[in-house]
């Protein structure tokens, strides 16, 4: 066979754009990234409104009013506080960790320009220091306008207080139980007046199992326990209303959302892998403690809700709670059991 040479081989020139075309190439890349980057902010600006939920768009002032806010040190205890302070009102923050509740009221203070904020001790995990802190709220204040009951825990572990109480079920439920009891009287002389329960969507699918209600017997599950906790609180407000109808005292319950609190460290604790790849996306479809007490202060300030008192409030309009929340006998029951456990005799 013949060898080819390098004359039988026809070499084609590269072609070659010009310095316009080029140019126009490049513009046109820029303009794809540039608007698919646009519709990106878009998107994310949209869901981040979507997540952000209600706002509370009530001005009215709370000058010459007291409000008790538990859990107040942090997450949405600290802005509902914040918020109410900015309003005009005299605000008791019930705190546990009185150094971090100390350092929360003065940048409540310095930040409202109210400095009638005031911190207690309160540690809603023990039978002793709630009705210790109640006796001593009623010798030294002469009114309570709004009790909040914010404060929780969510998914720890099987813990069990000094009573002898489950934790979750204890310092969610049993201890907001007993304080807003103890302080009722006081609240019935303020009149009008309200009490508010920080509860969460998590009640569905909760369970108030009064064969166990403490996982004694059956294996420990910090989810239901969690959601029997939320579903006592919306059971809490539905037969405390019944309970104090014609009062002047009106009680409600919410959801607040899902919040990018210090709430969530058990759950991070139980599964840390999943907790370090979602907190991106977490920055995206959590609400910030801001927004998160919007519904709170809804409950707290808005004119003419008492007559939807015992309702469930969710980004600041009335929704209807899961149906295991509006069964009346289960609420009856819960009241009753609450009232054993905690040794109150006498209840409104």
């Amino acid at each position: 066979m013949k060898a080819a040479s390098p004359a039988d081989f026809l070499v084609l020139p590269w072609p070659r754009s010009s310095a316009s075309e080029l140019g126009e190439d490049l513009g046109g890349l820029l303009l794809r990234c540039g608007a698919a980057l646009g519709v990106a902010l878009i998107c994310v600006t949209v869901l981040r409104k979507w997540v952000a939920g209600g706002v509370c768009r009530c001005s009215v002032r709370l000058d010459g009013k007291t409000v008790l806010v538990t859990g107040a040190n942090t997450g949405i205890g600290r802005e509902t506080s914040r918020d109410l302070a900015g309003r005009g009102a005299r605000v008791v923050m019930a705190c546990r960790d009185l150094t971090r509740a100390k350092q929360a009221a003065e940048d409540i203070r310095s930040s409202t320009g109210n400095g009638n904020v005031v911190v207690r001790h309160l540690d809603l995990a023990s039978i002793y220091s709630v009705t210790q802190f109640a006796k001593d709220f009623l010798d030294s204040e002469d009114r309570l306008d709004i009790l909040i009951n914010n404060a929780g825990v969510m998914m720890c572990p099987r813990w069990l207080t000094e009573d002898g109480f489950e934790t979750q079920l204890a310092v969610n439920h049993l201890g907001h139980f007993l304080l807003t009891n103890l302080l009722l009287p006081m609240m019935k002389s303020s009149a009008p007046s309200r009490v508010i329960n920080v509860s969460s969507i998590a009640h569905r699918g909760g369970r108030i199992d009064f064969d166990d209600l403490f996982f004694s017997r059956k294996p420990y599950s910090a989810l239901e326990s969690y959601r029997q906790s939320k579903l006592a609180n919306v059971l809490f407000t539905r037969e405390l209303a019944q309970r104090i109808k014609g009062s002047g005292v009106s009680a409600f319950c919410l959801h607040p959302g899902v919040i990018r609190t210090e709430l969530g460290r058990h759950v991070e604790g139980w599964f840390p892998l999943l907790g370090a790849l979602l907190r991106l996306p977490a920055l995206l479809l959590m609400k910030t403690p801001w927004q998160g007490c919007q519904t709170t202060v809804f409950c707290a300030v808005t004119p003419g809700l008492e007559e939807r008192s015992g309702c469930y409030f969710s980004d600041c309009a009335e929704r209807e709670a899961a149906p295991e929340g509006r069964d009346d006998e289960v609420a009856r029951k819960l009241w009753e059991e609450s009232a054993r456990l905690v040794g109150l005799r006498d209840t409104c």
